[in-house]
C-alpha cells in the first residue's frame, strides 16, 4: 500500500447516513477505521454529524447535512488490488465487491475487460461508486484508492484542459499515464482523454471523457478539501480555483468545471477535534458568516 501525507481529502456530504456509511466502509476495506466523530449544532441544516475516516490509507471526511445533494458517478473512486502485494488480491476484489454491491447497482459487470484483466463499476446502496480494478503488476504502482472525474455532458472533451490547469495550481504534481481515445469509438471523440492520472499534492487522481450520454454532472455530494497552513495558501487556491460567486459561502468554490473544493486551514481539524463544545460552536457560528474563510479570525473566535 502506497501512503501519502494527504493535503486533499474527498468530502462526501450525506442526508442523514454519514456515520452509518463511514462504518460500512471501515468494515469493507481492510486497514481502514473511524478517526473522529462529532455533531455540529444549529447549523442551516440542523444538527449534522461529522465523521472523519480512513480507508486503505486515504483520508475522508463525511457529512449529514440534509437531503441537498446526491451522489452520482461523475465522481467515483478507484480501488486497486495490486497482485503483487497480495498473492490473495483476486479473492479480496470479490470480497469487496459483493459487499459494496449488496444493496446497490452494477455500472459495469465484474469481469475481464480491453483494459484490465480484472475490473468492475459499482454504486453502493448509499450511491456512492467505486471501480475495482486488479492492477497489472508490470505497471506503475498507484495508491490503493484513487478519485476519478468523469467529464461527460458539456464539459465532455475538457478532461485534459482541466487536468493542465489543476497541475499548474497545486504544487508538487505531475501528469502520469494518458490514453486517448482512437478512431471508430463513436460517440466519443478521438484524440480526447479514454484515460488520465496526474498527480497533485503527492496525491492521485484520475480522469476521462465520456460522450456517452448521461443524466448527472459534477456537484456538492462529492468536494475536495485542500488543507492550508497560512491565510496566503487560502488566498491562492481561493483566487486560482473559485469561478462561480454565488456558489462561494463557507470555504466552498466551485470551479470552471463546476467541480467543489473547500479551502480550509489545517488548524480547524485540531479544533474540531479536541476543542470544547462552546470553542467548536464559536467556530462554526463564524464560519456560516463567511465565503472565503479568515484564519484569523477562526483562530481569534476559538481562543475567546
Amino acid at each position: 500500500m502506497i501512503r501519502t501525507n494527504q493535503q486533499i481529502v474527498p468530502h462526501l456530504w450525506y442526508d442523514k447516513e454519514a456515520k452509518e456509511a463511514a462504518e460500512f466502509y471501515a468494515s469493507v476495506f481492510p486497514d481502514s477505521r473511524i478517526t473522529n466523530m462529532l455533531t455540529l449544532h444549529d447549523t442551516p441544516s440542523g444538527d449534522a454529524d461529522l465523521v472523519s475516516f480512513e480507508l486503505l490509507g486515504q483520508k475522508f471526511m463525511a457529512i449529514s447535512a440534509g437531503p441537498f445533494f446526491k451522489f452520482n458517478p461523475s465522481i467515483s473512486f478507484f480501488v486497486n488490488f495490486d497482485p503483487e502485494q497480495e498473492k490473495d488480491a483476486s479473492e479480496k476484489m470479490n470480497e469487496v465487491w459483493l459487499k459494496l454491491s449488496e444493496g446497490g447497482m452494477v455500472l459495469m459487470p465484474l469481469d475481464k475487460y480491453s483494459f484490465s484483466e480484472k475490473y468492475g463499476w459499482v454504486q453502493d446502496k448509499f450511491g456512492l461508486s467505486w471501480q475495482l480494478n486488479l492492477t497489472n503488476p508490470e505497471g506503475e504502482k498507484r495508491p490503493s484508492i484513487v478519485p476519478s472525474l468523469l467529464f461527460v455532458g458539456d464539459k465532455c472533451g475538457k478532461a485534459e484542459e482541466a487536468i493542465n490547469y489543476y497541475l499548474s495550481v497545486f504544487k508538487n504534481s505531475k501528469q502520469g499515464q494518458i490514453v486517448r481515445y482512437p478512431q471508430n469509438m463513436e460517440p466519443n471523440r478521438e484524440g480526447t482523454i479514454m484515460f488520465s492520472d496526474f498527480m497533485l499534492e503527492n496525491q492521485w487522481f484520475a480522469a476521462m471523457d465520456s460522450a456517452e450520454e448521461h443524466k448527472f454532472n459534477f456537484n456538492e455530494a462529492i468536494s475536495f478539501m485542500v488543507y492550508c497552513d497560512t491565510q496566503e495558501e487560502i488566498d491562492y487556491y481561493w483566487e486560482k480555483l473559485s469561478s462561480v460567486p454565488e456558489a462561494e459561502q463557507c470555504g466552498w468554490l466551485k470551479d470552471m468545471n463546476g467541480l467543489s473544493w473547500q479551502i480550509v486551514p489545517r488548524e480547524m481539524d485540531k479544533m474540531m477535534s479536541s476543542g470544547r463544545p462552546e470553542q467548536i460552536a464559536r467556530v462554526n457560528m463564524a464560519i456560516l458568516k463567511m465565503k472565503k474563510l479568515d484564519l484569523e479570525e477562526i483562530q481569534k473566535v476559538y481562543k475567546d
